[in-house]
């Protein structure tokens, strides 16, 4: 019955949007709608037509990354999506439904399995493994872009970054620091100038947080100890922390405390106590330095009630691209979309209007 009602309310705005001429902004209207009211799609037109999926394989830094290729009847553009920390990766429903609503659209989508990312990992090749794809994307069409989705968005900056040919760069729930992630998975707390935003927090990104960190230990017996820590604990986040927390070593210490710290004013100290390894990798994977040369090039969208990644990050980066860079702001998003198409289509109106306005901005690129 919600879903048959969604769907009457969802094609009567598309019908009012139509006779307004709001059309005239064509593949951005059809996107937004679609992505934040899946029932809606039977109704709206594929700008670009139905696309085919193939599976392919990109030539990686370390072998071969699997991908799926969404390729429209006629391709206008390219564009590399880029996962963020999730199990199915490529495979992610929602993932899926991206790509091919983009490809609708006339994008020639490449999604790749990014298997650090799907398994909670940092293997250091993240950003490298992101080039390659672009490189393999470069082979098939000249008009480049990418987006990264969480975690994700952090090697697609960086990445597109040292290639300027890629027109536009989007990130959706992205982030700039990790050292300013990690403060607010652990303490619920982010500041960006003036602002202090507080939030509660999901003790399952805490476990993802120790999962990540985990493989950077000093020592093998530390790195099977927080690993298993990490994995009891993503299974429950109530169940204790076990034998494995009792011996550790003083690198393993200092990963656990600062994952288990729950006080704002305890993180720097904790953050410098972290094993060179540990820092050596949330330096390489912040995207913050390389914004500059992101520019008017950059596209930032960001929940408010982002609970994962606060919005303060998208500030952040968006600052320090210049102002050329578009930052979004959307009060019914939570970490990578809508929470509802009601939402979207009631209270959050204005987002709906932002959302478009984004949408038309990328896809014109």
């Amino acid at each position: 019955m919600r879903r048959r009602a969604l769907t009457a309310v969802v094609v009567g705005a598309v019908a009012l949007a139509a006779a307004a001429g709001l059309w005239r902004l064509g593949p951005a209207v059809t996107f937004a709608v679609a992505l934040a009211a899946p029932a809606a799609e039977p109704w709206l037109p594929g700008g670009g037509g139905e696309p085919a999926r193939h599976a392919v394989t990109v030539a990686g830094p370390a072998g071969p990354l699997d991908a799926d290729l969404y390729r429209p009847p006629v391709p206008r553009g390219a564009l590399l999506l880029v996962h963020g920390l999730s199990r199915p990766g490529r495979h992610h429903p929602e993932l899926q439904r991206l790509a091919r609503l983009l490809a609708r659209q006339g994008q020639l989508v490449l999604v790749p399995h990014f298997a650090s990312l799907a398994e909670f990992r940092l293997t250091g090749r993240e950003v490298a493994e992101v080039s390659a794809a672009l490189e393999h994307l470069a082979r098939l069409h000249a008009r480049l872009a990418v987006a990264g989705l969480s975690v994700g968005a952090g090697p697609a900056l960086l990445a597109a970054a040292e290639m300027p040919r890629v027109r536009v760069v989007a990130a959706v729930g992205g982030y700039a620091d990790l050292r300013d992630v990690v403060a607010f998975v652990t303490t619920g707390v982010a500041r960006f100038g003036e602002r202090r935003h507080v939030a509660h927090q999901e003790e399952y990104n805490r476990w993802k947080l120790l999962a990540l960190l985990a493989d950077l230990a000093d020592t093998p017996a530390d790195r099977g100890r927080l690993a298993a820590l990490a994995a009891r604990k993503l299974a429950d986040p109530n169940a204790p922390l076990g034998p494995e927390a009792e011996g550790l070593g003083p690198g393993g210490r200092a990963i656990l405390a600062l994952v288990l710290n729950r006080d704002e004013g305890a993180v720097e100290a904790l953050l410098a106590a972290l094993p060179p390894a540990v820092t050596r990798a949330l330096d390489a994977l912040s995207p913050l330095p390389a914004a500059p040369r992101l520019g008017d090039r950059l596209i930032l969208v960001h929940g408010l009630a982002d609970p994962s990644i606060p919005y303060t990050e998208s500030l952040r980066l968006g600052a320090a691209a210049g102002p050329g860079a578009r930052v979004v702001l959307l009060r019914t998003f939570h970490h990578t979309g809508p929470r509802s198409g009601w939402e979207l289509l009631g209270p959050g109106l204005l987002d709906g209007w932002r959302l478009v306005g984004a949408a038309a901005d990328f896809l014109s690129r």
